[in-house]
């Protein structure tokens, strides 16, 4: 019986790997987490992070990069593995462009990875068949911009909770939707996480879905660690114009 799950298991990664295509590069590899849920009183390690000011978050060119960059460190921002499950695995790799794909039932909780303010949400899901990479693979999705400053991704949604919208302000851990196989999920329960740097704030749909590998921080978030992405995401915005 142990062996028929595992083999499953397998076959439903790989068909969802393969949905995403070849993966462009290959992080250290280890164990499939099981996720650990953060507790309220669970206190912040001191982290590189860049307080934004949700009114006034500029779109990150090289300019403005340097604006942010310059900005003190924040130290309270607390960041928590994004989905609230007892059974939840991820791997390390992910096809085309750095992301990661948490895979759990659907129906789990998808909450904030780290208290900001609601950039874009999609409820309905216009993804068709076959149809070329675009703004609709993922499905009903939530973006947010964290008080870092870092643009946290969440698609693939069964539902996006009730008043979660573009603008809203939301607390690190709140619950934003539900695991789902919405968009371009090949029929596999899964959240597609992206990380990446505001830039255009909305619309930059190859930028939103992600430009820097997550696993690493998954990792250290699913054992209450917190780890910080702040210094990753500036790089690759001054690196790449913004530009995926």
């Amino acid at each position: 019986m142990v062996r028929v799950r595992t083999l499953a298991s397998v076959s439903v990664l790989a068909l969802c790997l393969a949905g995403c295509g070849a993966p462009e590069s290959t992080p250290s590899q280890g164990t499939p987490p099981q996720f650990v849920a953060p507790t309220p009183t669970e206190s912040a390690l001191a982290g590189p992070g860049v307080p934004v000011t949700p009114s006034a978050v500029p779109s990150v060119t090289p300019s403005a990069s340097k604006k942010v960059a310059a900005t003190p460190a924040k130290a309270d921002v607390r960041r928590v593995f994004p989905v609230k499950a007892s059974n939840v695995a991820f791997y390390p790799t992910h096809g085309k462009y750095p992301a990661t794909d948490i895979f759990a039932d659907c129906g789990a909780p998808v909450v904030a990875t780290t208290s900001g303010v609601v950039l874009e949400v999609s409820r309905t899901d216009r993804y068709v068949e076959g149809s070329p990479d675009g703004p609709n693979n993922g499905g009903l999705s939530v973006s947010l911009l964290g008080d870092d400053g870092v643009r946290y991704y969440g698609s693939h949604l069964s539902r996006v909770q009730s008043g979660i919208r573009a603008g809203v302000r939301v607390t690190s851990g709140q619950r934003l939707g539900a695991v789902g196989r919405t968009g371009n999920a090949n029929d596999v329960c899964h959240l597609h996480f992206g990380i990446s740097p505001p830039c255009a704030r909305t619309g930059d749909w190859k930028v939103r879905r992600g430009v820097i590998w997550p696993a690493d921080y998954l990792t250290s978030w699913r054992k209450k660690g917190n780890k910080s992405p702040v210094s990753k995401v500036l790089a690759w915005a001054k690196s790449h114009d913004c530009k995926a």
